[in-house]
């Protein structure tokens, strides 16, 4: 097998040392990128990508040839596995060291191009098995630069022709020893495990792959979360008991992965059912699995079970995602003709399966948006109170306190139920933070967290202009066809509309979410598109890699405090749903999001505000 046919099936365009580059023809380096680009996206690279594969080689030989005699390994056009197509124009692993380039055809680089390389560094020191503990410089390289270079922040936006003295100041500077050296074989074949989107996580299950290995899983005790759960079955089974589960955690924290792979795995030798109250999030993933089976609605579980006939379900393990919208019992009878509130609905239901019984409740914190939500856990002591038999309780000791009606011997407490660290912001373990912050009025503290956010790559702005933010999401992730971004707007704002956020009733009823969510970018009908809007509703417990977020005149600062001028039927708390509603719009994005606030008087000191808290300018 020649060469070129070799590197058809390997994930990159081309490797090898300083002295084989210099050695190789451009024509023939070029023929190798592109033939590997075709192999793995079956088409033909466009004229402005050949124009900068070209750019970037008579750049790199001229600045490498007094570098021949260094045994570094160059690596163009690297794919990031499952990441889509993400492919770091250059990857050089020099000694123990690793710099990630990025070459744009430009004369300066955009906030765009900074946060595309650095999430491509961020990534590779969290997810790549050899690049964990080495040392990772970010580089933008903008072509037509005449300018010095600059560092800004952790990136270093490189003068073309400063490459070769960046490269030779390294001389003797933090290499060590051959035999700590990255090997570039073992490090192209590395293992790499990135957070999936609980999409790709669905997909996997669904089709029986692996879920990645993830260390941040974990880190938060997910696996043993997962054999907690089936411990519990084998128990139920065994004693003839029922028991009530209910997990609590951050936006992110996994508590959807939990329940869709607990009921994976139980469904191979117990009949298990995934119900959720959120539509859009049964819609998506019906859309993605194209199955109806594994994930069904809530609501179809009651009419079945409760309104039409009282019949026992066929299944006994019982998952219910998104059970913050739980509803109270005045909801219930309204929407249903049921006369409890939808805990105690559920615990009845399944209290008609023959001998044994799990019911897994997945509660979001802090995410009741919804009329008839506000109750909250206290729902579920009151079902038990009037349940038929007994009930064994497992929940959070900071759950422990609502479940009066349960003996002492029959509940069960641990810190496993309660998912405090998120998994879908990457390392962003400040992001609630800084939202509780917010959402509270405490600006100052606030502000001192959102450095700490920053530094660990995720990037957060504020701006007053649409298209700039639209601009920032197209350039930023112009090559990564798979990544998402889109337009979210709280449901009761009604001044976005007038700036381009089309988040009236009837625009969102049209609102398709599966094809949203999971359609290519050329469709009319998917988030990259930019015209259709989710609102807190249609996002809760799914999630895109960078959020536009429009802050709507629903929410205001008025003299120290957040105040809502929203007023819905049977509504105790509206500012309460409020604040919860913005605190799911601000917490969907993976790699970052961009708050919009209108140009208008009236917004000024929501805008005010949000720069108070540390939300730096969205500026090119």
């Amino acid at each position: 097998m020649n060469q070129l046919s070799l590197l058809q099936s390997l994930p990159y365009g081309w490797m090898g040392t300083i002295a084989q580059f210099l050695d190789t023809d451009e024509a023939d380096w070029l023929a190798a990128i592109e033939t590997n680009y075709q192999q793995l996206y079956r088409q033909r690279s466009t004229a402005t990508q050949q124009q900068a594969w070209q750019d970037c080689y008579q750049i790199l030989r001229s600045q490498l040839v007094n570098l021949r005699d260094r045994n570094w390994t160059l690596i163009f056009e690297y794919e990031l596995p499952r990441e889509g197509g993400r492919r770091p124009d250059l990857v050089l692993l020099a000694d123990d060291r690793i710099f990630v380039f990025e070459f744009k055809q430009k004369s300066t680089a955009s906030a765009a191009d900074l946060d595309q390389v650095a999430a491509y560094a961020r990534d590779l020191s969290q997810y790549h098995s050899q690049s964990v503990g080495c040392p990772i410089q970010a580089i933008v390289v903008p072509t037509r630069r005449q300018k010095p270079s600059e560092q800004r922040g952790d990136i270093l936006m490189l003068n073309p022709n400063e490459i070769a003295k960046l490269l030779n100041d390294l001389n003797g500077k933090g290499a060590i020893a051959a035999s700590g050296n990255i090997d570039p074989q073992a490090w192209v074949q590395a293992d790499y495990e990135p957070l999936p989107t609980i999409i790709q996580a669905a997909k996997s299950i669904f089709e029986q792959e692996p879920l990645p290995n993830i260390k941040r899983a974990h880190s938060a005790r997910i696996p043993d979360l997962i054999a907690y759960l089936n411990e519990v079955v084998d128990r139920a089974q065994a004693n003839r008991e029922r028991h009530l589960v209910l997990v609590t955690g951050v936006p992110g924290a996994g508590k959807t992965l939990v329940g869709l792979q607990f009921v994976y795995q139980t469904s191979i030798d117990q009949k298990a059912v995934f119900l959720s109250g959120n539509a859009p999030l049964i819609t998506v993933l019906q859309y993605a699995l194209k199955s109806r089976v594994f994930v069904q609605s809530i609501r179809n579980f009651y009419i079945d079970h409760e309104v039409r006939k009282q019949k026992a379900p066929r299944e006994q393990i019982i998952v219910f995602d998104e059970a913050q919208r739980a509803w109270d019992a005045d909801r219930m009878a309204e929407k249903y003709g049921i006369t409890s509130a939808a805990a105690g609905a559920v615990l009845r239901i399944a209290e008609r399966t023959p001998d044994w019984c799990v019911v897994l409740g997945l509660i979001g914190e802090g995410q009741e948006i919804h009329v008839g939500e506000e109750e909250g856990t206290e729902q579920w002591n009151r079902a038990l109170e009037v349940a038929a038999c007994p009930w064994q309780v497992h929940c959070s000791p900071q759950q422990a306190g609502y479940f009066t009606s349960v003996p002492d011997a029959n509940l069960h407490t641990d810190d496993l139920f309660n998912l405090t660290t998120s998994l879908r912001t990457h390392l962003a373990q400040d992001l609630q933070t800084w939202v509780a912050q917010l959402l509270t009025g405490d600006i100052a503290a606030a502000a001192a967290t959102m450095p700490r956010l920053s530094a660990t790559g995720y990037n957060a702005y504020l701006t007053r202009d649409l298209e700039a933010a639209k601009a920032y999401c197209r350039d930023r992730y112009l090559s990564q066809p798979d990544k998402r971004y889109g337009l979210l707007a709280s449901s009761r704002a009604r001044n976005l509309v007038h700036h381009g956020i089309a988040n009236d009733y009837m625009a969102t009823q049209r609102l398709k979410a599966g094809p949203w969510y999971i359609d290519p970018p050329d469709s009319p009908l998917s988030c990259r598109a930019l015209d259709s809007v989710v609102t807190e509703f249609a996002c809760q417990g799914l999630e895109v890699d960078f959020a536009i977020v429009g802050w709507g005149d629903d929410l205001l600062w008025c003299e120290g405090q957040w105040r809502t001028s929203s007023r819905q039927k049977n509504v105790r708390d509206p500012l309460r749903l409020r604040l919860n509603s913005y605190r799911v719009l601000l917490t969907r994005g993976r790699d970052g999001f961009v708050v919009f606030v209108p140009p208008e008087a009236k917004m000024d000191a929501v805008f005010d505000l949000l720069r108070s808290s540390g939300l730096p300018l969205l500026v090119d």
